[in-house]
């Protein structure tokens, strides 16, 4: 219950700095988001996305997605202790698929590909992105009736 109401109070926080991102002579300014605050880099979509296990390594990717994109990631999926697939991260909580509202998705997947210690990225049709920890991959995934996965490449387990 603590947790969330840390992240409520967080969230109110964070809209009370951008309404007052407005300047005097009623322009907007764009805002930028601080560096140093990992938790703060991202949002949930809704009280029961689990996040409280991110390692700081997918909290930093988050926060770089924030700072390249200059909007919050909205995460809509994190911990799933029973997901479906044996070998998901999401089982680890070592992934994230997230959103950037009003950001394109080919945005927020260049932003991934420069985060220092980016593993998987996973583009699905519904505008979602995944992000993980893991082996570095890369792929985009339309689900069985669609056709199932559009594209896969494989990148060296070894971290630039």
């Amino acid at each position: 219950m603590l947790k969330i109401f840390s992240i409520a109070l967080s969230c109110l926080m964070t809209i009370s700095t951008f309404a007052t991102a407005d300047a005097r002579d009623g322009r907007p300014r764009k805002v930028k988001l601080p560096t140093y605050s990992r938790s703060t880099a991202y949002a949930v979509q809704t009280v029961s996305v689990r996040t409280g296990c991110f390692s700081a390594r997918l909290e930093g990717i988050l926060a770089h997605i924030a700072m390249k994109t200059g909007r919050r990631p909205l995460v809509t999926s994190g911990h799933r202790p029973r997901a479906h697939r044996a070998g998901s991260l999401h089982r680890n909580c070592q992934a994230a698929d997230i959103r950037v509202p009003g950001v394109p998705e080919s945005k927020i997947i260049a932003a991934a590909r420069t985060a220092p210690g980016i593993g998987g990225i996973g583009r699905y049709c519904n505008g979602i992105v995944h992000v993980d920890i893991g082996p570095r991959r890369q792929w985009a995934y339309c689900g069985k009736s669609r056709g199932g996965i559009l594209s896969a490449k494989r990148r060296s387990a070894r971290r630039a």
